[in-house]
């Protein structure tokens, strides 16, 4: 066991530190925990914060990881509201804003990613906005809330994942929604054109109006509030109020600074880490969304923004750090709440690593199971609307084996049956 004297650091209050934390103290470390986040908030889980935190069904502390007293019970210091600004891997310190220094023995980086912004004119007016902390859902929740009493208008810059979660939480407020997407479906560059028009009849048919093969070039307002906004293509749309869904970056600038291996922006970026979450220095680790990791089953460099990954990342890193023996392999995972759609997405399957897409069930009831292969091969699989099958599918792509696309089409057939 650990020394009692030690000392382990986690950089970053979100659901990947939090769970970190949890696992230092369920795996019998004794030494010292220290978890800072940069905001006031304990730590929290995104999920709720575009769906049911943002759509009034769920209360704000049901977005905790866990209740306030539990850091104290299990004697993790917590320093909330404080960024740290550097690290000295020589002095193996990390320093706060406020000026205070702590020694560390092992650093996790859970620093996690941050919205990219529009850089068009009128992203400075007080109707702009983004969703990534639970200030910004706090905020949004009340815009949203505005718009349907008044019936005022969204525009959403973005056809992805959060977009289309913000289009239906607005839909349900009532509010007037259209979303600006550069692509000719939502959700393009992730399901392909067919699955990716779906979506986009999904929420046609609650009302949301798309405007793609566009991009924002400005947003109009006056006195400080937003009237409109402009897309490349001469067009004009009414707006009270806009959402910028148009990705997220890794916060590496700590990283950086202190000299960790990187990788480029091109391919995906983030904190360069082997299977088991190690930097290239062998006492910080990365994990959550900062993590760049060498993904053993998948064979690749991979680095997933979702919840599960940081659900599950962080327990892998804290294990890691206390020396046992860990190899990262879980199948990419997260989940999706549309109205009466909901979806559960396991695998990866960027653009042009598949040949084939077989549906399972019936696309017009929207309750299927799409799998994208590659010469056979399940790389990914989406069920929509369809439960419980999330083991079976998972087992498919880690069996890395060819299937009979015709079998795999087949509802009479059990997934189980497929398995080698």
């Amino acid at each position: 066991m650990v020394d009692a004297d030690q000392t382990f650091v986690i950089v970053g209050g979100g659901l990947a530190g939090a769970k970190a934390a949890e696992t230092l103290r369920a795996e019998g470390f004794n030494g010292r925990v220290i978890l800072i986040g940069d905001e006031r908030d304990h730590p929290y889980e995104r999920p709720p914060l575009s769906k049911g935190y943002l759509t009034g069904d769920k209360e704000r502390d049901d977005a905790f990881v866990h209740e306030p007293a539990w850091y104290a019970a299990n004697d993790v210091e917590l320093h909330l509201g404080q960024a740290v600004t550097a690290i000295d891997r020589e002095a193996r310190t990390v320093r706060l804003g406020d000026g205070t220094v702590i020694r560390y023995d092992k650093l996790l980086l859970a620093t996690g990613s941050e919205p990219r912004r529009l850089d068009v004119p009128g992203t400075d007016l007080t109707g702009v906005h983004h969703l990534r902390r639970l200030a910004h859902a706090d905020r949004l929740r009340q815009v949203l809330a505005g718009l349907g009493r008044d019936n005022g208008h969204l525009v959403i810059a973005g056809g992805g994942w959060i977009g289309l979660e913000v289009a239906a939480a607005a839909r349900g407020y009532g509010a007037e929604v259209t979303v600006v997407e550069a692509d000719p479906t939502p959700l393009h560059r992730v399901l392909g054109p067919e699955l990716g028009q779906l979506f986009a009849d999904l929420h046609g048919d609650h009302g949301v109006r798309f405007h793609f093969g566009a991009r924002l070039t400005e947003i109009v307002g006056q006195d400080g509030l937003v009237l409109a906004v402009r897309t490349d293509d001469g067009e004009e749309h009414p707006a009270h109020a806009v959402l910028a869904a148009i990705g997220a970056a890794p916060r590496t600038a700590l990283a950086e600074n202190s000299g960790l291996a990187l990788v480029d922006r091109a391919d995906g970026g983030g904190v360069a880490v082997d299977d088991s979450l190690r930097t290239s220095d062998p006492d910080v680790f990365a994990a959550g969304d900062v993590a760049a990791a060498h993904h053993p089953l998948l064979r690749t460099r991979l680095r997933v923004e979702h919840w599960a990954n940081a659900l599950n990342g962080g327990p892998a890193a804290a294990r890691a750090m206390l020396g046992k023996p860990v190899s990262y392999d879980r199948v990419p995972y997260f989940f999706s709440d549309q109205y009466d759609l909901g979806m559960e997405y396991s695998g990866w399957a960027p653009p042009g690593s598949y040949d084939q897409v077989v549906v399972r069930g019936d696309t017009g009831k929207r309750e299927f199971i799409a799998f994208w292969l590659k010469e056979g091969r399940v790389l990914a699989g989406m069920n929509v609307n369809v439960w419980d099958v999330t083991e079976p599918i998972q087992n498919l792509i880690r069996s890395r084996t060819p299937v009979d696309p015709e079998a795999l089409a087949d509802p009479s057939v059990p997934l189980e049956r497929l398995l080698p």
